[in-house]
């Protein structure tokens, strides 16, 4: 196992000992100062491979897993793998400090908090560093279980509940048609490797399974990024503590979805479906969450809108500069393909700010005991440093200078007014809407970045009537987003230290066939008066007027029926859901075994009956079946009789030795089969359940003799006979077909594969070694389940008789 190995683990192993270590520490030392040093690690290892990344190099690390399926545990270290996992150990370091001010170590049960957060540090790790389809599938799921756990760490909150299921059924779903997709792509490809992937991406566009894997790998990076529709999920997740949506809603988790995407576009990317799909439903995110970001009056719910639109954002110029692969090698590639830089920019950028405004709201929480814009005002004088990261972090956002969010929302105008002049995917009119409809969108980030600076902190103290102390927050808590926003001011007047040894490995990793026949250039805050220059004057101009006029114009939200939201859309559906899926547990769910039995056997009969008919399925072939000796045929008619002996028999003795007499008859055809390793086990057993069942039987009471009159049904007796004629029809077609050569010789050879001159033995104990362990384990857990209920019935006793 590599380095590389190691530190993608490395939360997850030690997640192991987190519970030991709170047990040992708590309450006197917070548990994050120990978390704390995992990602610390980590993101110092990462560290190490900008300079070889930035040369054009990648790592690579394997072990081996399943070979057999070709699934092995492959990592690869290149540009866009290293700046996510960065951001998921950088952004994580940060979390976790602030989260030893934020979560009391006295009230909070923190072993969970850090056990869940580690898992998912590490699900994340595992998920952008993964180069095997599967893997990255696994790992996708991880993150989807531990962030229900991290959403719903408050359980005891109905909200929290809530919001965790909704996100787990959503990315859930998504994650399902992704894995339908990925192994489209292998069964395209031939391979599991997504390295081997890309590299046949040319030719395969015209395959019929192109487009519905696209589709599919799409739907699980839209709802794991939470784009439209499936964006509902992420302002419910807010039920989560700060931390926690500091991390997963800026930094990770719903960066999820962007990896994917930015991965597989040297793939998908080139097509007009892939184009209009990517860029359309990230313009439509970008517009939606900023709309509804202004109507909010929590402030975690409108930081959760003004993430849904900047990932709309992101998301929508990974699908404009996907065009660039359609031209291939040219200066038209350039200029669309500076568009997936400017995704990649923005994504790092939108990760510093969001996260240092999380963090300030949580501290706003924190200080004052609530987030509601309406009964906060006037903060400014009591908190004058968390004013001073709002503004930071909101113009940022807003894509004022001189913070870095210009430099990205200047790109993305840039990319905006290309996109429309495209002659290629039938843009024509519909170009010009993607200008208008990033512009509008814009204004509207402007408004709520606004409203979170001056509703929050200007105006009169609306706290002070109720007799709030207010004051500004302790160093510990400060010092996380005063991290993140020095990045913000830094990246501004330095963007190309960084865009040389990050972002531009990660683009030649997105673009790995044009990356060297694309130039970028230089990131800079001036390039004269240009039509990007005058839509950001529009969108201030805009926005101050808008904010201004903000109560005139706010009722319009109220006009909008509830209805018709998406939210009431997903409630309504798992109402319906709910009462269908009971309904039809009520139906069959009686309480009667015949009617189990019924509904068992009626859909045997449709399902394996009507598949061997509809096929010609049935195959009757007795060529290659040894003669029945008269041996044989005499057992077997001794069989029949003793069974039907059991259904006759008067007394309880009378069907026990007739049960054991059926065991004793079947060992004697294994002497005539010539296994008599088979007929002395069968012996045994046989010879232990008969004492056994005559144990258990001697002190029960006789059977009764009852007369009734069983009524005869004539739907039950059609079932019954054409079950067993299914049944026979099967047992026949088996017998008379041979797609495959007969696994017994495998068994005969099991001296030399196995070392056991007992060939049963060596089944039981060898080649079905697994399933045997299985079958003791249950039986253990049935033992101990047994137990436990003797020994509570027993406790159970002592209590009744001391009360």
């Amino acid at each position: 196992m590599s380095w590389i190995h190691l530190a993608v683990l490395l939360p997850i192993l030690f997640a192991i000992l987190v519970p030991f270590i709170y047990k040992l520490v708590s309450p006197k030392i917070h548990t994050g100062w120990f978390v704390l040093v995992v990602p610390l690690l980590v993101f110092i290892y990462l560290l190490t491979f900008i300079p070889n990344l930035a040369a054009g190099n990648t790592y690579e690390a394997s072990v081996s897993w399943i070979p057999a399926y070709d699934i092995d545990f492959v990592l690869t270290v290149d540009g866009l793998s290293l700046l996510f996992g960065l951001l998921i150990t950088g952004i994580g370091s940060l979390v976790i400090f602030y989260s030893i001010y934020y979560m009391s170590k006295h009230r909070e049960a923190l072993h969970n908090f850090y056990v869940y957060l580690l898992l998912f540090m590490g699900a994340m790790l595992g998920l952008v560093f993964s180069d095997n389809i599967y893997v990255l599938y696994v790992f996708w799921e991880m993150t989807s279980i531990s962030s229900l756990l991290l959403i719903a760490y408050w359980y005891e909150r109905e909200r929290s509940r809530y919001g965790a299921q909704k996100s787990m059924l959503i990315t859930v779903f998504g994650g399902l048609a992704m894995l339908a997709g990925l192994i489209m792509i292998s069964m395209m490809t031939g391979t599991n490797s997504i390295r081997d992937i890309l590299s046949q991406a040319n030719g395969l566009q015209d395959h019929p399974l192109f487009l519905p894997a696209m589709i599919l790998i799409l739907l699980g990076a839209f709802t794991k990024s939470a784009q439209f529709p499936f964006s509902i999920w992420l302002p419910d997740a807010m039920e989560a503590p700060t931390p926690i949506s500091a991390y997963l809603h800026s930094a990770t988790m719903v960066k999820a979805g962007i990896y994917l995407v930015a991965r597989f576009t040297a793939f998908f990317g080139g097509s007009a479906e892939w184009f209009w799909i990517v860029s359309g439903v990230g313009l439509i995110t970008l517009l939606y969450g900023s709309v509804n970001a202004v109507r909010q009056t929590d402030l975690k719910a409108l930081l959760a809108y003004s993430t849904i639109s900047q990932l709309g954002m992101i998301m929508s110029m990974l699908g404009l500069g996907s065009a660039a692969l359609y031209f291939g090698y040219g200066d038209e590639s350039t200029v669309y393909g500076t568009a997936i830089f400017a995704a990649i920019f923005h994504m790092v950028n939108h990760s510093t700010f969001k996260g240092a405004l999380f963090m300030v709201i949580g501290i706003i929480d924190h200080e004052t005991g609530t987030r509601d814009i309406r009964k906060l005002g006037g903060l400014v004088r009591f908190m004058p440093i968390s004013f001073t990261l709002t503004v930071i972090g909101s113009f940022a956002m807003a894509g004022l200078p001189p913070f870095n969010g210009f430099l990205s929302k200047e790109m993305f105008f840039t990319a905006l007014v290309k996109a429309s002049e495209l002659s290629i995917f039938n843009v024509g009119f519909i170009g010009l809407l993607i200008p208008i409809i990033g512009w509008v969108a814009s204004v509207f980030t402007f408004v709520y970045c606004m409203i979170l600076v001056f509703k929050t902190f200007g105006g009169r103290n609306k706290l002070a009537k109720k007799g709030k102390v207010l004051h500004e927050a302790p160093f510990g808590l400060l010092l996380s987003p005063v991290i993140l926003a020095l990045i913000v001011i830094i990246t501004f007047f330095v963007p190309n230290v960084m865009g040389d040894y990050l972002y531009k490995p990660a683009f030649n990793a997105i673009l790995p066939e044009l990356h060297e026949t694309i130039k970028l250039k230089e990131i800079s805050a001036w390039h004269g008066f240009n039509m990007e220059l005058f839509m950001t004057f529009g969108v201030i101009v805009f926005g101050i007027v808008l904010y201004k006029t903000l109560r005139k114009w706010f009722r319009l939200y109220l006009k909008y029926p509830q209805a018709l939201t998406l939210n009431n859309a997903y409630n309504v559906g798992i109402e319906k859901m709910e009462k269908v899926s009971g309904a039809v547990t009520d139906r069959y769910m009686t309480g009667f075994l015949r009617d189990y039995l019924v509904y068992i056997f009626v859909f045997f009969i449709l399902m394996v009956g009507g598949s061997l008919f509809l096929t010609g399925g049935f195959i009757l072939d007795t060529s290659n079946d040894s003669p029945i000796t008269i041996y044989e045929a005499g057992f077997v008619v001794i069989l029949v009789l003793s069974g039907l002996s059991v259904l006759f028999a008067k007394t309880r003795l009378t069907a026990v030795v007739s049960v054991g007499a059926l065991g004793f008859l079947v060992s004697f055809l294994f002497v005539l089969f010539r296994a008599p390793d088979l007929a002395l086990t069968q012996l045994v057993v046989e010879t232990v359940t008969t004492t056994l069942f005559l144990l258990c039987f001697y002190h029960l009471p006789q059977l009764k003799k009852e007369v009734s009159k069983i009524p005869f049904k004539l739907t039950n007796a059609v079932i019954a006979i054409l079950s067993g004629v299914v049944v026979t029809l099967v047992a026949l077609s088996a017998n008379g077909t041979r797609m495959f050569d007969s696994i017994s010789s495998y068994y005969e050879n099991s001296y030399e594969i196995a070392g056991a001159k007992n060939i049963v033995n060596a089944i039981l104990v060898d080649f079905r070694g697994i399933d045997t362990m299985l079958e003791i384990l249950v039986l253990s857990i049935a033992g101990l389940g047994v137990y436990t209920l003797i020994k509570m019935r027993g406790g159970g006793d002592k209590n009744e008789k001391a009360k």
